[in-house]
């Protein structure tokens, strides 16, 4: 049985992007530019399933108001390391798809038709009760969240796997690091799996296998320069988000702490997620849906 998580944290983004285009196919080579297949769309493939392959997109989501949510403007972040954190509107979410100051938001609470894509403020789990509605539908065709299953997938079971991700930095910026299958390590650079370093499974999650309290974030530094070349030979980097718990303005774990959305549901109270920290990491695991998490579409 997953475990459920009960966070009280917050936050996490910063800048815009392109994003759709729904007459261009989508490109199965890893080392295609991203500029020939769709916009918005990364180079790495990615398994998710034992037939299933995405790319990521090129950032976080982000909604963003200049009338206090009468209207949204829905892109991807700008770079795959950007988040908005404490300011503006990502703490100032009222109920009904509004805010109290005009910005960006990018943690949302678990999308509903009855929570307008989790722009809600509501912190009773049952406000949020009802099927998923689809984040990737506001981008454009092809767009979508990967389920709970599928996350699992990517991070215990693909071929490989335990290489195949990390978690470190780039330019002092936390966050999980995924390579995709046919990955080949840029010349002159490093990667450090963590499970070869400080993060073990166990039972159905990583957790540290040294001391309590272990950054594993240290496993790998980049400068912006460097990540530009792992960028270009696939990898994936999903930043720290922390978590906005409803309406809450204040935030706990904030450069240390990152929730992701899936598709998934529980129950009427919780939806599924992948979560990591410091010395931990669920690749699946139930969530509070009144929370505020970070959501990286695929295709």
């Amino acid at each position: 049985m997953k475990k459920v998580l009960f966070f009280t944290m917050a936050a996490v983004v910063i800048a815009f992007a392109a994003c759709k285009n729904d007459d261009e196919p989508s490109n199965n080579n890893a080392n295609t530019p991203a500029s020939t297949v769709v916009p918005g769309v990364l180079t790495g493939e990615f398994s998710v399933g034992a037939n299933k392959k995405v790319h990521f997109s090129q950032g976080n989501l982000q909604a963003t108001t200049t009338d206090l949510g009468t209207n949204w403007t829905w892109a991807f972040a700008e770079h795959q390391w950007d988040y908005i954190g404490n300011n503006a509107a990502n703490n100032a979410v009222n109920g009904d798809k509004t805010v109290s100051t005009n910005g960006t938001v990018d943690l949302f609470g678990w999308s509903t038709p009855a929570t307008y894509y989790g722009i809600h403020n509501s912190t009773t789990n049952t406000d949020y009760s009802g099927e998923f509605k689809e984040w990737g539908d506001l981008i454009g065709a092809g767009w979508r969240t990967l389920e709970g299953g599928e996350w699992e997938y990517l991070l215990h079971e693909r071929p490989n796997y335990e290489k195949l991700f990390a978690l470190g930095s780039i330019a002092g910026i936390n966050g999980l690091i995924l390579l995709p299958d046919n990955w080949v390590l840029p010349n002159g650079l490093t990667f450090n799996p963590s499970t070869e370093h400080n993060l073990a499974w166990q039972t159905g999650d990583y957790y540290s296998n040294s001391s309590v309290g272990a950054n594993n974030f240290n496993d790998n530094a980049y400068l912006q320069s460097e990540w530009a070349q792992m960028e270009a030979a696939g990898a994936v980097f999903l930043p720290v988000t922390a978590d906005r718990d409803g309406a809450s303005v204040s935030i706990s774990g904030l450069g240390k702490y990152g929730g992701y959305w899936s598709s998934t549901l529980s129950n009427n109270y919780i939806a599924m997620s992948m979560v990591f920290f410091t010395y931990y990491l669920y690749p699946q695991v139930s969530h509070n849906r009144s929370n505020g998490l970070a959501v990286r579409l695929v295709r």
